[in-house]
């Protein structure tokens, strides 16, 4: 293992801001992976130390097989991290929204382009995401729609369901876009609420992604076979707004089934207990998302569900 500083910028108030990079193997660039983009995505950087630390252990046993180069990045923003903000601490801006970058442009415009410079290459890109909803999710794989995807790659990581997104116009500056428009599979993980750490999950995504090395034989290591991963378009996902504002009193989890019409939650009067509103399932289906915070305003998100 090679413990290297991917990128340095210099600060005139404060530490030098450093980007750190664990390299394992030499030979073909196989696989890159990344962790934290943003401030809180501590669960994302603590995956990302658990397969540093998996790795070095199969190093030190002859278990990475010869001719591959595997990078992993656990973070590209720990000034943020360190204050506990989001995005960057200056302007509030979003790394992930500066790909491919900008050598000479703004701090996160020069963060991305040099962070691009070093991911460019590899056979495959692991982008360790949060959920752009703050709540409770079943874990699965991302892809964008450029029409250099190969879905069926994103099923070897044996997670219950792969996703395919069409891109928005604000995704082409993501780091997954990018990734495959310059010629690599790239690939989104999600697992685990922001600024929370999940040992379960963290667990399950780390055997996903061990799963997938060595079904591309980068690595020689045995796994749980996983699940069949099921595609799904995102487009697809049923959405469930709430009416009312009020206290949310939940009644189902994600990966459970629910039936046309069933009770998902009920909307609750925060002075007198009495039930405003009561939110149903439009169709047959497995429950995807569900809200985290107990409080709700009117015409937020409260589920998302995989229609039957």
């Amino acid at each position: 293992m090679k413990r290297e500083l991917l990128f340095v910028l210099p600060s005139t108030f404060r530490d030098e801001f450093r980007i750190q990079g664990f390299r394992f193997g030499s030979g073909e660039k196989s696989i890159a992976i990344v962790g934290a983009m943003r401030g809180d995505e501590l669960q994302q950087q603590f995956i990302c130390s658990q397969l540093v630390n998996t790795l070095q252990d199969l190093e030190e046993r002859g278990d990475l097989v010869p001719g591959h180069e595997i990078l992993v990045v656990p973070s590209a923003n720990p000034f943020a991290m360190n204050i506990g903000k989001r995005f960057w601490a200056m302007d509030n801006t979003d790394i992930n929204r500066m790909f491919p970058g900008y050598s000479l442009g703004e701090t996160t415009q020069r963060i991305a382009a040099a962070l691009f410079e070093q991911l460019q290459g590899y056979r495959f890109g692991v982008q360790m995401s949060s959920y752009y909803l703050a709540g409770h999710y079943i874990p699965h794989v991302r892809m964008m729609h450029t029409g250099y995807e190969k879905p069926e790659l994103a099923q070897g990581f044996g997670l219950p369901y792969t996703f395919l997104r069409n891109p928005k116009p604000f995704d082409t500056t993501t780091l997954n876009y990018n990734w495959q428009i310059w010629e690599t599979q790239a690939f989104s993980v999600c697992a685990g609420q922001p600024g929370h750490i999940d040992n379960d999950s963290a667990r399950d995504i780390v055997s996903a992604t061990l799963r997938f090395m060595a079904l591309h034989g980068i690595i020689k290591c045995r796994t749980h076979p996983g699940y069949y991963s099921e595609l799904q378009l995102e487009e697809n996902l049923i959405t469930v707004k709430a009416r009312r504002a009020g206290i949310l009193y939940c009644l189902v989890r994600p990966d459970e089934s629910v039936r046309r019409d069933q009770v998902l939650a009920r909307i609750l009067d925060p002075y007198d207990g009495s039930v405003r509103w009561e939110a149903r399932a439009p169709e047959d289906g497995t429950v995807f998302y569900t809200p985290a915070k107990p409080l709700v305003h009117e015409n937020s998100v409260l589920f998302r569900i995989i229609p039957n």
